[in-house]
């Protein structure tokens, strides 16, 4: 009788290690995906919500990713970063301009003048991020840093000549627009993106720097009427750099084949997707934008964007500074994101 007990507990723990690594393999995952943008805007559609999907997808449906826009979880958008360093949210998709000083040498790629078109810029910080920013983003899992089309003055009124920005109140969406705008004669607004349109509405500003794929969300199509670019070969001002990134530890507790499915939608696997997606929903933010018969556009002539990049020129003095004042090369980091741009180019 002893022996036939002890066979059978023999037997349970024999089943129990055989069925362990099917159990393994059967484990879910849920994750949180937290982000400032509301629902209807174009990151969130075209982006966020099919990158879960996918993700969700791939690991045959034992990773699942709820986005939460708006920030659903609470807080602010400048908390974002934090929040997912904390384990608030699992995953955010946030813009590390919202937080000034904290990751400053990322800050280059908004300087006027370096970025040229989507996939140079998003192939150069991929290069970049693996030289410069390992100690940023350190605390994190990377999933993503990449940026938009490139941002455009849209106003109230026109825009046809460096003077016209005297004295004009721009919503701005970083310290480093901020700057450009101060050494234009412009007084910025630093507001978060859904303070944009009441502000339009009252008057309390003039206009913002957007890219076109952003505007429906906000309205401009209907609060703003010039819509001003500069001269060729770089008609947009500068670009919003963004991270999607992971928390750390929740990374490192999925098991190994989920952490291959995380890394095949990452990086410089999702890059690619990322710049596609980018450019469409520009263009799709343009046709809004033009189906409006009142709206104008404009491009600056070259003698105005010449004036234009002396003016900011200061702006890259005192971005040096503040680089130089943070332990690293000024001069060199922005020399170094200028190569990378260019090396990307498309000729």
């Amino acid at each position: 009788m002893k022996r036939s007990v002890s066979a059978a507990l023999a037997g349970a723990v024999l089943s129990c290690l055989s069925l362990a690594p099917h159990a393994a393999a059967s484990q879910e995952v849920s994750l949180r995906l937290h982000t400032f943008l509301p629902p209807v805007a174009n990151p969130v559609k075209h982006f966020m919500v099919p990158w879960s999907k996918k993700v969700e997808k791939d690991s045959a449906g034992r990773i699942q990713i709820r986005v939460f826009p708006a920030m659903q979880l609470g807080g602010k958008p400048t908390q974002l970063l934090q929040q997912v360093r904390d384990g608030v949210a699992d995953i955010v998709w946030a813009l590390p301009g919202f937080t000034p000083g904290v990751m400053p040498k990322l800050e280059v790629f908004e300087l006027p003048f370096l970025h040229r078109d989507t996939h140079s810029t998003v192939m150069a910080l991929q290069d970049y991020v693996d030289k410069h920013m390992k100690k940023e983003f350190a605390p994190y899992r990377v999933l993503l840093v990449h940026a938009h089309a490139g941002a455009l003055f849209m106003s109230k009124t026109p825009i046809v000549k460096v003077s016209d920005f005297q004295g004009m109140k721009l919503r701005s969406y970083s310290r480093t627009n901020a700057w450009i705008l101060e050494a234009l004669g412009a007084s910025p607004v630093q507001v978060p993106l859904p303070s944009l349109p009441p502000m339009m509405s009252k008057g309390t500003v003039n206009g913002s720097i957007l890219p076109y794929e952003i505007a429906p969300a906000v309205k401009m199509q209907d609060l703003a009427t010039h819509f001003t670019t500069l001269a060729p070969p770089q008609p947009r001002l500068s670009v919003s750099i963004f991270t999607l990134l992971m928390n750390k530890a929740k990374y490192e507790s999925l098991p190994a084949d989920l952490k291959k499915v995380i890394d095949a939608n990452s990086g410089r696997n999702l890059a690619p997707t990322a710049i596609e997606i980018w450019d469409r929903i520009e263009v799709d933010g343009e046709k809004v934008v033009r189906a409006k018969k009142k709206n104008r556009f404009t491009s600056l002539s070259a003698a105005e964007t010449a004036k234009f990049r002396e003016k900011v020129q200061p702006v890259f003095k005192r971005f040096e500074k503040l680089l130089d004042d943070s332990g690293a090369d000024g001069a060199a980091v922005i020399a170094d994101a200028r190569a990378m741009i260019e090396k990307y180019a498309k000729k």
